[in-house]
């Protein structure tokens, strides 16, 4: 009780400030009470955002998420897009609804006609959105000494879920040479991305394996649990898939040299006409003169 109450004095003498220092210097000053508004899903909510120091003063709001921009006011009037959910007053900007696509930033301008006067503040919506079940990408077997990896993800929690990984139930730890059970493993965990890293893959990483996903918003999230058999290499399997492709190899050679020792290419070579037929122009000649000026020959 005493720590809300500190925090309202505190606003109000920065408010209080904000107003006296406009006064003297002649400049609006634009102020909110929260910058930083988390609100619950499918709930209502007020931006607040007030000014002094503004003889005729214009406001506008715009929303930020991402690379996106979007004007939620302008000229102190809603825009076509927002008008069916949000409102508008000196005193700020309400939601009657959010959903998740309102996270972002809003921005409260506020403005002179004439351009001569400007101020503004930024205010940070959190709309909060418990995580779903995540899913995971966890390879059947995995094979020593080479390296494997691991996702976890969810796509519903706002703000972003942060992961945790299970090895047979037991919590992982981000760094395995803090906790005994997990000393003979190498790997690197990553509670913002979801992925886990083994880098080389040991015998000791042979086991069953869960992702946690929690945002600080309804229940933590459990994924389905999934085996991973760390497994040697398979030198014997590689040793007889070359021997195996050296014998074809051997036999589509040898077959080559039965042939061509039977003369198969030589009795193709011979089958091949060799015949030539050449012919000469004919050249002229006086009218009534017989004459072979033609010829042929094979």
């Amino acid at each position: 009780m005493g720590t809300k109450a500190d925090v309202g004095r505190k606003q109000l003498l920065l408010f209080t400030s904000a107003v006296l220092c406009s006064l003297v210097w002649g400049k609006g000053t634009v102020y909110t009470s929260e910058p930083d508004v988390r609100i619950a899903e499918n709930k209502p909510v007020k931006l607040p955002c007030t000014y002094s120091g503004f003889t005729n003063p214009r406001v506008e709001w715009k929303f930020v998420q991402g690379s996106t921009t979007s004007l939620v006011c302008y000229n102190n009037k809603i825009t076509a897009s927002y008008e069916d959910r949000v409102t508008f007053s000196p005193s700020g900007i309400s939601f009657s609804t959010v959903t998740r696509k309102d996270t972002g930033t809003y921005t409260c301008m506020v403005s002179e006609d004439n351009g001569n006067n400007y101020g503004e503040v930024t205010i940070q919506l959190t709309v909060l959105v418990p995580p779903s079940k995540p899913t995971v990408s966890i390879p059947s077997s995995a094979t020593i000494g080479n390296r494997a990896v691991l996702t976890c993800s969810e796509p519903d929690g706002s703000p972003p879920s942060e992961y945790t990984w299970f090895k047979d139930g037991t919590a992982m730890p981000t760094d395995p040479k803090n906790n005994r059970a997990f000393s003979n493993s190498s790997y690197t965990l990553d509670p913002k991305s979801g992925e886990l890293i083994f880098d080389p893959v040991s015998a000791s990483d042979t086991g069953e394996y869960t992702c946690q996903a929690q945002n600080g918003f309804g229940s933590p999230m459990m994924s389905d649990a999934v085996r991973m058999d760390a497994v040697e290499l398979n030198v014997g399997g590689i040793v007889a898939a070359v021997l195996v492709t050296l014998i074809l190899l051997g036999l589509l050679m040898g077959g080559i040299w039965y042939a061509y020792s039977r003369g198969y290419f030589e009795r193709t070579k011979k089958g091949t006409s060799s015949k030539k037929v050449i012919y000469s122009q004919p050249t002229a000649r006086s009218e009534g003169e017989f004459k072979q000026t033609s010829s042929f020959l094979v």
